[in-house]
């Protein structure tokens, strides 16, 4: 197919030997199925970032670094540059992730380069070679969903003890792998992903990804709607006492304290706001 206008500079730089096809087009940014040498790639292109709302870039972009005074200033500001320097942080968010999960261990897709705002990364295949398809579009027996949510459950343990929170962890940004005989679940889409430490809405982030993990793998394994493995997770975390190697029990008693009614009214905002995106990309992927 003809190359679109945004990979021309990676086939001028030869990262890139041909393009194959659209894989898809979303919200925040389009993939093409690239060729690189005798290897099958992905190029994700970001889009402008107009459809983001305003509150969510706050919240995902708190204490995100900038290279100096004058691009924090700006964006603070809101000028045309602090828009610029705030989407390149953006896009760089995403990259900085990658790498940081797959030194990790956690199975993310591969980063091979990223130029002129297009990340290039490894294509993610199912049993036959083609593209691996999304949670969402995958039906389960209880013993696969149990076996799944237990493998993202311990992924997230993984990204949470790498100071990295997804923020959009959900059924439509992992796919379902295929390799060496077996399926297995890959995280995908962290331009959002947040410094669990740095970030103050990184808790709510991390018990809202596990919730959407427990809410869709119970559909199929219903006895996975009462665990509470996001508020254990967190709790061990901020003790200092969460490792690769903690065994959950997906049970938490939390300690007797007054109701924070600001924050129960952030979470029903929150709540909100989280149902309307999902019905967003229900509507986009239907």
């Amino acid at each position: 197919m003809k190359a679109p206008p945004r990979l021309q500079s990676l086939l001028d730089e030869g990262l890139i030997d041909t393009v194959v096809r659209q894989l898809m087009s979303g919200k925040e940014a389009m993939v093409f199925v690239v060729r690189c040498g005798d290897e099958t790639r992905c190029a994700k292109i970001y889009k402008e970032a107009n459809n983001r709302s305003f509150r969510q870039a706050v919240d995902y972009t708190e204490n995100r670094k900038v290279k100096n005074s004058r691009q924090a200033r700006a964006m603070a500001k809101g000028t045309r540059f602090g828009r610029q320097t705030q989407e390149a942080a953006w896009q760089s968010a995403e990259v900085d992730a990658l790498y940081r999960l797959a030194a990790a261990g956690v199975r993310v897709p591969q980063p091979y380069n990223f130029h002129d705002g297009v990340l290039l990364m490894e294509l993610v295949t199912d049993t036959h070679g083609d593209a691996a398809p999304r949670l969402n579009d995958v039906a389960f027996t209880p013993s696969q969903a149990l076996a799944h949510h237990a493998t993202l459950v311990a992924e997230v343990v993984r990204m949470l003890c790498a100071g990295v929170v997804h923020g959009d962890l959900s059924e439509f940004n992992i796919l379902l792998a295929h390799a060496d005989g077996m399926d297995f679940p890959v995280i995908i889409d962290l331009p959002q992903a947040v410094d669990a430490a740095g970030n103050n809405h990184a808790q709510r982030m991390l018990l809202r990804d596990v919730a959407n993990l427990r809410d869709f793998f119970g559909q199929f394994a219903p006895e996975l709607l009462t665990t509470r493995y996001g508020p254990e997770m967190w709790s061990l975390y901020q003790a200092g006492l969460l490792s690769n190697e903690t065994v959950l029990t997906g049970h938490f008693e939390p300690a007797p304290t007054e109701v924070d009614m600001q924050g129960v009214l952030r979470e029903i905002d929150d709540a909100r706001a989280e149902d309307a995106a999902r019905r967003l990309r229900m509507a986009v992927t239907s």
